[in-house]
């Protein structure tokens, strides 16, 4: 099993690289918004005033343990989430492991203890001005919003909270892919990652056979 993690800012572009991806690898895509908390024991009011843009906002235990048990080729029942309630259905979704998995959310790259699981980091960059439009779209059309409160929350917790948590995730990033390049160019430069993080792995797999075969053999006096 190989992880491929993608992060960036919201609207950066991180779900069509990882679609993208997903299709030249036919891997499967785990979306980390699944992961955010219940918020069910609250007034819908309330619920909807919630920083949904800082990593508390997402359940992080449950993230490394399910991504951790794919990495060692175990089924996962995946949470669902339910946008316009802010709240975890009680369903879920059966990911079972394939040979490439890509992880993509806005804090794939925050915490350490899941950065340690991931194979290839990517880090999605693009400028306010085009993550907001981006977002609004798509908040307007998935998740029940008006285009006013999509502009005000932008302001008021995305942009300052993807400052201060996402966007300094780039330094951990191997592949750096702009919102502004040919998608094709940042699939391709992804792979050649992969590609490269495979071969070496074979090669030091090669080695270690070798090496082990080339031992002489321990002779014990009966």
């Amino acid at each position: 099993m190989y992880l491929i993690g993608v992060a960036g800012p919201s609207g950066a572009g991180k779900t069509y690289l990882a679609t993208q991806l997903a299709a030249a690898l036919q891997a499967s895509v785990l979306a980390l918004d699944r992961y955010y908390r219940d918020l069910s024991h609250l007034p819908l009011e309330e619920r909807a005033r919630q920083n949904f843009d800082a990593p508390e906002a997402l359940d992080h235990g449950l993230i490394v343990e399910q991504v951790a048990r794919l990495r060692n080729n175990e089924t996962v029942h995946l949470p669902v989430y339910d946008f316009a309630s802010h709240t975890r259905t009680r369903r879920t979704e059966m990911l079972r492991p394939s040979h490439v998995v890509i992880v993509e959310g806005l804090f794939t790259l925050h915490w350490p203890s899941l950065r340690e699981l991931l194979g290839t980091k990517v880090f999605v960059d693009m400028n306010d001005e085009v993550c907001l439009m981006r977002r609004q779209a798509r908040d307007v059309r998935e998740r029940g919003r008006t285009p006013e409160a999509v502009v005000e929350q932008y302001a008021a917790i995305v942009a300052p909270m993807a400052q201060r948590y996402v966007r300094p995730s780039i330094v951990f990033a191997d592949v750096v892919v702009s919102g502004t390049e040919s998608i094709d160019d940042g699939v391709s430069r992804v792979l050649a990652h992969y590609e490269r993080q495979i071969s070496n792995a074979r090669t030091n797999d090669s080695t270690d056979l070798a090496q082990r075969e080339a031992m002489p053999a321990i002779t014990r006096n009966e």
